[in-house]
């Protein structure tokens, strides 16, 4: 049984898909900066315990996005390189920086993967606030 070779096309096929997941990431960016200059804004004399915790969470999100962009790019990097070495005819060191591309790639998914779970640790805080604001009123939510 003979051990494929990787040619051009091999790396080729992942530049789509990283491609979309930096857009992914820079929206998800975007969003993050524009609610974070919302919530300065609106709440620059009166930080109330929410809005603290709020922006806390959005801290760490930005940090986690700059870690994942920052891991996808050095994916697409290598892979880009891994290519170069193809077209030189270094099969071998292309395969292990195609290696390395994949991984950064797959880490950078983790990152990802933390982030969306954050995120929901947002939505948790608002959710709860809604709840201590209808309690405060007398109200029972359902």
């Amino acid at each position: 049984m003979s051990v494929p070779t990787m040619n051009l096309t091999t790396p080729a096929l992942l530049f789509p898909a990283i491609s979309l997941l930096l857009l992914a990431y820079t929206n998800r960016f975007i969003v993050l900066t524009q609610l974070i200059r919302h919530l300065h804004s609106q709440n620059q004399e009166n930080l109330t315990e929410v809005v603290i915790r709020q922006i806390s969470n959005l801290g760490l999100r930005i940090t986690l996005i700059r870690r994942m962009q920052a891991m996808g790019v050095l994916s697409f990097l290598f892979c880009t390189l891994s290519m170069f070495l193809l077209f030189l005819d270094l099969v071998r060191a292309a395969e292990h920086v195609f290696g390395a591309s994949i991984f950064l790639l797959v880490v950078s998914l983790l990152f990802s993967l933390y982030e969306i779970l954050i995120s929901t640790k947002a939505i948790e805080i608002e959710l709860e606030d809604i709840q201590n604001h209808a309690v405060r009123q007398g109200r029972q939510l359902r």
